[in-house]
């Protein structure tokens, strides 16, 4: 089997812009898949006349799926090979979108969702380890970063194709483009290798999950960074989903001010993540994720005080910056505070559970809309960033001298 090696800067150099291009398409790819159904939903909802249990449904057996997924393809990637079993979930995920093109009937529907979940489960992952085993470890806040971003733009690549597709062609016609990740595959498959630390430790267990619980000390950092990954995922479905909504509300915004609003706090995501993955390989995960989740805190309150348009979007930008800013901080930290033999399974167990617990946000917070005021939604997001700083001072590997000099 063929692996990394750096015989030149130039050929390591080289190999490193085919890894980050790999990486960034798959996961703005697999973005763009899973934002279809946001835009789609109204459509399939009316078409089948389906109620709102059922439509909510469609979201929850795919966070079922991402779990189950991410579990099976970390394990799989840690003892068989990332590369090969990275282009695996890729196929899957892409088909599996393609597949609702032919969906006319919600059990179709939940099948299908059900396998893109699978294969988008064991890609984030997988991906991440690629990254963090082709970079030093003092770059891999920053290279991370790039991975975010790109699901930015694959949620505006999403929207873009969702305006065009579904006035004209209808809501089956806009998963087909989910084909579109399949090509990259081949990239994958002629242009990346196993990386040389895989290879090396043949012989030690792989993919075994109880590795991230084998001691006191190590169960309680994969309790404690699962915990912050829920409240980074509930966070981000909060600011999404529901979010535009009161917005229109408060603001009696139209459908086209309350996007302008979402591509604001689209940029400002993007940005925040190029700014917290340089922060945490200067400075280190402590103060990066202080600074972020406080900020997050108070933020997400902030957004009921503008009255116009002009200061929502310079509100939006803000809160957009420091809430999502962390989310590919994760990825950077689980590869670096995990050893090679179960990094992908790491990665994808820690990520997958805070997608599929953090995704029943959107109902607690439609439930306390239902019941409450505006200001009681923004309290319960703000009260969960605090419970994440929290949790993240308990984990004495995130401390700046433990963490740079681990593993």
């Amino acid at each position: 089997m063929k692996t990394i090696t750096a015989h030149s800067q130039h050929r390591l150099t080289s190999y490193q812009s085919k890894v980050v291009a790999s990486t960034t398409a798959g996961f703005g790819l697999e973005n763009m898949d899973v934002m279809f159904l946001s835009f789609a939903l109204s459509s399939i909802i009316a078409e089948l006349h389906l109620s709102g249990t059922q439509a909510g449904l469609i979201a929850t057996i795919t966070n079922i799926g991402m779990l189950l997924g991410g579990v099976f393809f970390g394990v799989l990637a840690d003892r068989v090979g990332r590369i090969k079993t990275f282009t695996y979930t890729i196929f899957i995920f892409a088909f599996a979108t393609a597949a609702m093109y032919f969906a006319n009937s919600l059990t179709l529907i939940y099948l299908c969702r059900f396998l893109a979940g699978i294969g988008a489960g064991g890609e984030y992952g997988i991906g991440m380890t690629v990254l963090a085993e082709s970079f030093p470890k003092k770059q891999l806040g920053r290279v991370s970063s790039y991975v975010g971003v790109a699901g930015q733009l694959g949620a505006i690549a999403a929207s873009l194709l969702a305006a065009w597709v579904l006035p004209q062609y209808g809501w089956h016609a806009l998963f087909l483009f989910g084909l579109f990740p399949v090509i990259i595959t081949f990239f994958i498959r002629h242009h990346l290798v196993e990386s040389r630390n895989f290879d090396t430790d043949q012989a030690r267990p792989k993919g075994q999950i109880k590795a991230l619980f084998k001691t006191r000390q190590l169960t309680h950092q994969t309790l404690a960074l699962m915990v912050m990954a829920v409240v980074q995922i509930a966070g981000y479905f909060g600011l999404m989903n529901w979010l535009p909504t009161m917005m229109q509300q408060q603001l009696h915004l139209s459908v086209a001010g309350s996007s302008t609003w979402m591509l604001a706090t689209i940029v400002g995501m993007s940005a925040g993540m190029l700014t917290f993955g340089w922060i945490l390989d200067r400075i280190g995960p402590r103060i990066a994720f202080s600074s972020f989740l406080l900020a997050s805190a108070a933020g997400v309150y902030v957004l009921t005080l503008p009255k116009n348009m002009t200061g929502l979007l310079i509100v939006g930008a803000l809160v957009g910056y420091f809430s999502n800013g962390m989310f590919a901080g994760y990825g950077a930290i689980v590869s670096r505070l995990y050893p090679a033999e179960v990094r992908a399974t790491a990665n994808n167990v820690i990520m997958n559970v805070g997608r599929c617990v953090g995704g029943f946000s959107s109902v607690i917070i439609g439930w306390l809309l239902d019941h409450y005021s505006i200001l009681t939604v923004m309290l319960f997001i703000s009260t969960l960033y605090l419970i994440s700083f929290v949790v993240m001072l308990t984990v004495q590997n995130l401390k700046a001298e433990r963490y740079f000099n681990h593993l």
